[in-house]
């Protein structure tokens, strides 16, 4: 061989890629898996996912970097939960995050005892047995509770200062949620305090809140409300349209329903929520355990005011009421 083919061999190795052998590239970590159970739909709740994802990278863990996310969405169609957790527990997530609609947080209770679950949900996780308490969640199990099923009673209240000469207030529940006993029973209690009628209407889908609609105003009734429930979530476009239609005072609980046109919310910020919850899955894929993390809950409860609609509805925001107000949109 003449030197300057020699020469031009040994280049020609050197650039060349080096290849591990496959046991070797067998033991790289394979990326975590989160999966993300929800309740909701898929098109509604993007803002959610983007307020959990910026938790997670808060904790450390970027999307399509060092984790990526499997979705499984039940778009209202809460019995396709529990087959959904437990392909998610198939598949071999490393998290799940439940969030929703109560039963994705049971239906990945149900699927795992093993697989860490991040939750998110609006009643009382100790009430609906899913930690045996809020410092101590124990198990495999920990979350965050906006306590959204809890402020039915303060809702009711503010609508009796706005409306202090309405007898009838109507609330729609969708009864195929856990939790909605509970919240109409706390409804219930407190309208009976106030003095108040509270009519209430069932729904589960689009059909049932037209007929609702039309129901309580034959009726009567001066104002309306709904329970805290991923169902109505998903159809918030449809239940402000119907109450402006209708020229109803309507009280819900988060902003995004003042946002599209309703007149008042009072709760804690869901996204703020998912927020959070991102950084607890976070913490958890680092290697925190959620029995050492506790259950967190909101510290601040948002009261928004759409003055554009009670103008419309041709109402005088109290002035006790505005002064209450976080936020006031005109």
């Amino acid at each position: 061989m003449r030197r300057r083919e020699f020469i031009t061999l040994i280049g020609g190795a050197a650039a060349a890629p080096v290849l591990l052998p496959l046991a070797a590239r067998a033991q790289q970590p394979a990326m975590p898996v989160i999966g993300f159970l929800s309740g909701r739909s898929a098109n509604e709740a993007q803002y959610l996912v983007a307020a959990f994802t910026k938790g997670l990278a808060e904790a450390g863990i970027v999307v399509d970097q060092n984790a990526s996310i499997e979705f499984r969405w039940a778009d209202g169609q809460y019995d396709r939960l529990p087959a959904q957790a437990t392909d998610l527990v198939d598949r071999h997530v490393a998290l799940i995050a439940a969030t929703g609609a109560v039963q994705s947080i049971l239906a990945a209770k149900a699927a795992t005892s093993a697989i860490p679950i991040v939750f998110v949900t609006g009643d009382d996780p100790v009430r609906l047995g899913l930690v045996a308490s809020l410092n101590r969640p124990g198990g495999n199990i920990t979350g965050v509770s906006p306590l959204t099923q809890e402020m039915e009673g303060k809702r009711l209240e503010i609508l009796h200062q706005l409306l202090p000469k309405t007898a009838a207030v109507a609330m729609l529940a969708n009864r195929s949620n856990p939790s909605a006993a509970l919240q109409l029973k706390d409804a219930a209690d407190a309208a009976r305090a106030l003095g108040r009628q509270l009519d209430v209407l069932d729904v589960a889908n689009t059909a049932d809140i037209d007929s609702a609609f039309a129901i309580l105003t034959q009726h009567g009734d001066g104002a309306v409300t709904v329970i805290a429930d991923p169902f109505m979530n998903s159809h918030r476009e449809q239940l402000v349209a119907l109450a402006a239609h209708h020229k109803l005072p309507s009280l819900f609980y988060t902003r995004e329903y003042v946002v599209a046109g309703a007149l008042m919310s009072y709760g804690a910020g869901i996204a703020e929520s998912y927020h959070q919850a991102g950084v607890y899955a976070g913490r958890v894929l680092k290697g925190e355990k959620p029995s050492d993390l506790p259950v967190l809950q909101p510290t601040k409860f948002e009261f928004v005011i759409n003055l554009k609609t009670a103008k419309t509805l041709g109402l005088a925001i109290p002035p006790t009421l505005l002064a209450l107000a976080d936020e006031v949109i005109e």
